[in-house]
């Protein structure tokens, strides 16, 4: 099974995967965050013949989506040659849930400048299998592979694969649309409080690449810091295997 069923060229239907954390009759905006990055590139590929990758992907979680049929409605914002902002709506009815607004750009040859100074992470062999079921609930988390190592409440370092396909009917998928899917799962990796005791939804996710990402496994160093004001931050660098790709930052609104 997969995350979503196609039901026309803008329509989907989410299955059971897609249950929520926090309210299993909600959908979990993780799958749909893939899906929309799918959108994002089968639009470009609709409408032109040369290369564009995707640099920045930032979303707002607008409100709530129940477990059911969506609509996702794709708009170029600023057409270029070289870069392009396009927006991207997923709703259910008359109500937009997630909007995201993603920059392409035009990719150039910068081996000989590649650099970066964030820090490694071991490898998912070097850590230890976690069970997310142990402190989550709904489709979403128990259909995700974990492998991690905690470092105490509000940090935590780990890999993530998912052996769920985004969309039904062996549909094609990039392997950053397929990843984009497992994003908003740091906000739940590196726990500072309770769940059972402390809501700490995000309201909004946006991850900074400097280049695709290639393999299986999704790696994190996340940081959890909750202010004194109902206010919060989950802040990761993203991996894989050969090494950094990126940032993903995720604004919480903390409820005892």
């Amino acid at each position: 099974m997969a995350y979503f069923e196609r039901l026309g060229p803008g329509t989907f239907r989410p299955t059971d995967h897609v249950s929520g954390a926090w309210d299993s009759s909600m959908q979990h905006i993780g799958p749909a965050l893939g899906l929309l990055v799918h959108a994002v590139e089968s639009d470009c590929a609709g409408r032109r013949e040369d290369p564009m990758v995707l640099s920045r992907l930032s979303y707002e979680l607008l409100g709530v989506v129940p477990m059911d049929v969506v609509d996702v409605r794709v708009e170029v914002i600023r057409p270029g040659r070289t870069i392009e902002l396009v927006e991207v709506t997923y709703g259910h009815g008359d109500r937009a849930g997630i909007r995201l607004r993603a920059w392409l750009q035009q990719p150039r040859d910068t081996t000989g400048l590649a650099g970066d100074g964030f820090d490694p992470i071991p490898p998912p062999a070097a850590m230890d299998p976690w069970d997310p079921t142990t402190l989550w609930r709904g489709g979403y988390l128990a259909s995700a592979q974990v492998r991690r190592a905690s470092a105490g409440p509000g940090r935590s370092r780990y890999w993530v694969r998912t052996e769920v396909p985004l969309l039904a009917d062996d549909e094609e998928v990039s392997t950053l649309a397929r990843m984009a899917g497992l994003f908003d799962i740091a906000n739940g990796m590196a726990v500072r409080a309770d769940p059972d005791r402390v809501h700490f939804p995000n309201i909004d996710l946006t991850a900074h690449l400097v280049r695709p990402p290639q393999g299986e496994w999704l790696g994190f160093d996340t940081r959890v810091t909750f202010g004194p004001g109902g206010l919060g931050l989950t802040a990761s660098v993203i991996h894989d295997e050969d090494g950094p790709l990126g940032t993903v930052a995720q604004s919480l609104t903390v409820r005892p």
